[in-house]
């Protein structure tokens, strides 16, 4: 195996080794987020507000396939560092194998469904009839590339379940100059519109997938599978399912709450929806230290867990804890006094009305920014410990919050009122989840782990 690639995250300084975990890891979220924040913005400048509007609208419907693809991905990859903290050399190629077989039945049943069901889908969210036509180019290109983000986000999870956040951060860069390349070139000079946008993500994509194959196959002996290791008993692929299956459906219920927010705000028109989209834009780069934070504890939960070091799993939580606290201020204040400059990245020479609107979401999710990243990182250091259920209730409950709020409060508050969806969900979903952590770790304590 490369040893100097891996990292061993069950003996070391906690925090040290979570920083080093985390930063390749955020980096490469960061330029993750340039495919659809480039397309936004090229969108927007040489296309119009319009056609940015229709690329927004589609935003929920794209989260709900490439989350439910995420879910899964991650969940199949808590098993690969649980048996690498164990040092169990054939059952990481076993959990590896499985992995790899599960993520190509489900690319296949994923493209289909959500091909088909892509029309459909946009009517029930009430999009305009003016960027329907925009809107169902771009996101139907996006489903039936979805092998593309699997293939990518599976070998990029097997990797980190080894600790290695380093080698997927390298092909992300690449891929993200490509979409660059990509959207200029098909946008700009062949004029294809917004298809150009989801062709250049669609194959930037496939290309990072593709070189994290081939990477991996020359650097790792141990992920170099052969036939014999295909041959893995029902219970593998059981215990894969019922990590990775509650994983995704925790990521659609969000998308769900998410499109219903979506459907609310679009009765508000293309230029609301367009202010919208560029807040949101901003929300997920800034959000990036709270995603990379939950990932990291996935890895550093499951491969303690795989050592049996319950202890050090406690105190790895508690220290990444208090670093998100203080990264999520950092983010909060970002958001309130920049806000504004980042809008105009997306929208050229927006106008006071597209401004307003895009302010006020981002001081309202500003407020609440230290519940989110305290979400991200009890929900995963559960999901790394083999827990699947709790986190996927607590995105029902995100579901439920967003539902209420997006469906209840426009009615009094108009706008508003779909700039507080968001915020209450997150409030309402890490409650539960810091209780059923610290539930936990307590019941570990009590059994004299």
């Amino acid at each position: 195996m490369a040893k100097n690639m891996t990292k061993d995250m069950t003996t070391g300084n906690p925090v040290k080794l979570i920083l080093l975990f985390s930063i390749p890891l955020l980096i490469g979220n960061i330029f993750q987020q340039f495919y659809s924040m480039v397309d936004t913005i090229i969108v927007g400048r040489f296309i119009g507000v319009d056609a940015l509007a229709a690329v927004g609208s589609t935003g929920s419907m794209s989260f709900l396939i490439n989350g439910f693809v995420v879910g899964l991905t991650s969940g199949f990859s808590v098993l690969v560092s649980q048996k690498f903290g164990a040092k169990d050399e054939e059952g990481l190629k076993k959990a590896t194998s499985s992995a790899l077989v599960l993520s190509l039945i489900a690319t296949a049943i994923i493209t289909i469904v959500s091909v088909l069901l892509a029309k459909p889908m946009l009517h029930l969210m009430n999009t305009p009839e003016n960027i329907m036509v925009d809107a169902y180019s771009y996101i139907v290109i996006i489903y039936a590339g979805t092998i593309a983000t699997v293939v990518y986000n599976i070998i990029s999870g097997i990797l980190r379940a080894l600790g290695d956040s380093k080698t997927p951060l390298y092909f992300l860069i690449v891929a993200s100059i490509l979409n660059i390349i990509l959207d200029i070139v098909f946008i700009v000079n062949f004029s294809m519109g917004v298809a150009g946008a989801a062709w250049a993500t669609i194959i930037s994509q496939g290309v990072s997938g593709i070189l994290c194959i081939v990477y991996t196959y020359s650097k790792y002996n141990i992920l170099r599978l052969k036939r014999n290791d295909f041959k893995v008993k029902k219970r593998v692929y059981i215990k894969h399912l019922k990590i990775g299956i509650p994983m995704a459906l925790q990521f659609s219920i969000t998308a769900i709450g998410i499109m219903i927010v979506q459907g609310a705000l679009n009765v508000f028109g293309s230029t609301a929806i367009a202010a919208y989209t560029a807040a949101s834009k901003v929300l997920q780069i800034v959000m990036q230290p709270a995603i990379t934070f939950g990932v990291t504890m996935a890895t550093y939960c499951g491969q303690n867990l795989g050592a049996k070091n319950y202890k050090r799993i406690k105190e790895g939580v508690k220290k990444c804890t208090e670093i998100s606290v203080i990264t999520s201020i950092i983010a909060g204040l970002i958001l309130v006094f920049g806000g504004k400059f980042f809008v105009g990245l997306f929208i050229e020479n927006p106008n006071a009305t597209i401004l307003a609107y895009a302010q006020e979401c981002l001081n309202y999710s500003a407020i609440f920014f230290i519940p989110l990243g305290l979400i991200f990182i009890y929900r995963n250091a559960l999901q790394g410990m083999g827990e699947s259920f709790v986190p996927m209730m607590a995105g029902a409950y995100e579901l439920i919050a967003r539902g209420l709020v997006a469906f209840i409060l426009p009615k009094f508050l108009d706008y508003t009122g779909i700039c507080l969806a968001d915020p209450v969900a997150w409030l309402s979903a890490s409650i539960p989840l810091g209780i059923y952590y610290f539930k936990k770790m307590k019941s570990i304590e009590k059994q004299g782990l």
